[in-house]
């Protein structure tokens, strides 16, 4: 199974989409239409590459879009961009979502005590290959991080992508303790102080920051994609959320071939000429 993207407009500009295909070129809604598994049998997931390691620009699965294509983040009518917090450069890690996984807003997680934050489960891979704005892998879970943003459970959970070279070596989150040394401490360190250039406090955990196993990641994934089910079902009330799709049949919101080619084509594919001069280079410090 592969898949390949079409950008429409200019990157950093507020126009900027990124659309996908399957393999037999017809379009499609990352968020709904590609597997949650890549081997059912093993526990390897797709995941979606919204943000390529070492990059700044908040590219995210447009949720509340007809075929959910990636799009950067704003706020107060700005492109949204993370902060260099010293050391970190960027995001650390390849950042994206596993597919077809959805963190039920009107659920109340019983080991967190906070409902979900109305997206797909984000993933953070912690392989050597920096990966592309879009790029669909296969990764293999190792764990996971509960955030508590601002009030919402916002699970991350650690992945490394099967085709890295050393996948072999890493089977549960005591591994990534072993063989990076630090990249955990960093994870975690990330993620508090990541929003504080933006004027807002330090973000919180459940589990005081522990990072949880790959059996409990695992079953965190599954349930969220058991979430996602009822809203593809249209069983939950899908609120702001487009689902539609191509290819989930029972779904009341599945979408003809035609019908999908239409959303793209309405979004212009010209360049847009005007100059967006970012600054992502600057470093912040703060005491800890």
């Amino acid at each position: 199974m592969s898949f390949t993207i079409e950008e429409r407009g200019r990157p950093n500009t507020q126009e900027y989409r990124v659309f996908f295909k399957n393999s037999e070129g017809k379009y499609i809604s990352p968020f709904h239409d590609i597997p949650i598994y890549a081997n059912e049998a093993e526990n390897i997931f797709h995941a979606v590459v919204e943000v390529p390691r070492w990059t700044n620009a908040k590219m995210e699965i447009a949720t509340k879009d007809p075929l959910n294509p990636l799009k950067q983040d704003v706020k107060k009518g700005n492109l949204r961009y993370v902060a260099n917090v010293f050391p970190h450069k960027g995001y650390i890690w390849n950042y994206g979502a596993i597919p077809q996984t959805w963190e039920d807003p009107g659920h109340k997680d019983s080991d967190t005590g906070c409902c979900g934050d109305n997206d797909p489960i984000d993933i953070c891979d912690i392989g050597s290959k920096v990966c592309s704005r879009g790029e669909i892998i296969k990764v293999k879970v190792l764990g996971t991080l509960a955030l508590i943003d601002e009030g919402e459970t916002d699970w991350k959970v650690i992945v490394i992508n099967m085709e890295d070279p050393e996948a072999s070596d890493y089977n549960n989150i005591d591994d990534v303790r072993r063989l990076k040394p630090g990249y955990l401490e960093a994870t975690f360190d990330w993620f508090k102080r990541y929003k504080v250039p933006d004027g807002k406090p330090e973000n919180q955990f459940a589990f005081n920051g522990e990072f949880k196993d790959r059996d409990f990641a695992i079953k965190t994934v599954k349930s969220t994609h058991e979430f996602w089910k009822a809203l593809i079902s249209s069983k939950t009330n899908a609120g702001e959320l487009n689902c539609m799709n191509t290819s989930v049949s029972d779904s009341p919101f599945c979408c003809s071939g035609g019908d999908a080619e239409a959303v793209v084509h309405a979004v212009s594919s010209c360049y847009i000429h005007t100059i967006h001069r970012i600054r992502v280079d600057k470093w912040f410090y703060y005491d800890k």
